[in-house]
């Protein structure tokens, strides 16, 4: 049934409410890969070394995974939505918490290090 529903037609019209929810998710992914993006390019200005670039090639890497996988995460949810089905798992959630327990952990042993 959710084959021939698009984010903004057919199935029935979800509540206001939650379309501006599923928005709002939307543009906080778009947030937190927009603040790992700008931590990656200041770490990159800020620490010369080797392992610098590889923090901050990590901050972007993880930047550009949730900015790729944001759109189509709130358009599987509204399509969802609309058809009256469950919402999809996020599987974003656990790669974002391995990420950023990655970028910790690079970071700490960058402190250490130098």
């Amino acid at each position: 049934m959710a084959d021939d529903i698009k984010p903004h037609g057919g199935g029935a019209e979800p509540d206001y409410r939650f379309t501006l929810a599923n928005e709002r998710t939307f543009l906080a992914w778009l947030r937190t890969a927009l603040g790992l993006l700008a931590g990656g390019v200041a770490v990159h200005q800020l620490v010369t070394s080797a392992a610098g670039a590889v923090l901050a090639g990590l901050c972007v890497a993880l930047a550009a995974v949730l900015a790729a996988t944001a759109y189509p995460r709130w358009r599987r949810v509204q399509v969802a939505m609309r058809a009256g089905e469950p919402l999809p798992p996020s599987r974003m959630i656990l790669v974002l918490t391995g990420g950023l327990l990655t970028l910790i952990v690079a970071a700490a042993v960058l402190l250490v290090v130098s």
